[in-house]
């Protein structure tokens, strides 16, 4: 896994997200992957268990920006924009993602540093 291939990958989670797939989300995670979002709550682990967090997105208008990405080896820490639209009201969250990936470039370890009090209404 090159760096151009790793920042490939987060594009594609990006965009996956944003469709509201959890099926296809957690089949960018390894099949042992584990998953802490936020950092402090349970950690998930496994493909199964990374797709029921996931479902809390189905049906959900969202839209997802990268804002940098730093990749390091087989790590990446990445800052993007999430704007999940209900009603008349936009939420914005703009985590940082540590992720973690394997030599086939599955996800095998994703921890999100954000909290409840980062998210704002527009």
């Amino acid at each position: 896994m090159s760096e151009p291939d790793i920042n490939a990958t987060i594009r594609t989670y990006l965009d996956t997200v944003a469709t509201g797939d959890a099926a296809a989300v957690a089949a960018l995670y390894a099949p042992d992957a584990t998953l802490e979002d936020p950092v402090g709550s349970d950690v998930r682990r496994g493909r199964d268990a990374i797709a029921e967090f996931y479902g809390g997105l189905a049906g959900a208008e969202l839209t997802t920006e990268l804002l940098t990405a730093r990749v390091c080896g087989l790590q990446a820490a990445f800052h993007f924009r999430v704007v999940t639209t209900a009603g008349d009201a936009k939420y914005i969250v703009e985590p940082i993602d540590v992720m973690t990936f394997d030599a086939d470039g599955l996800i095998t370890s994703m921890r999100a540093f954000w909290a409840p009090s980062d998210m704002t209404v527009a």
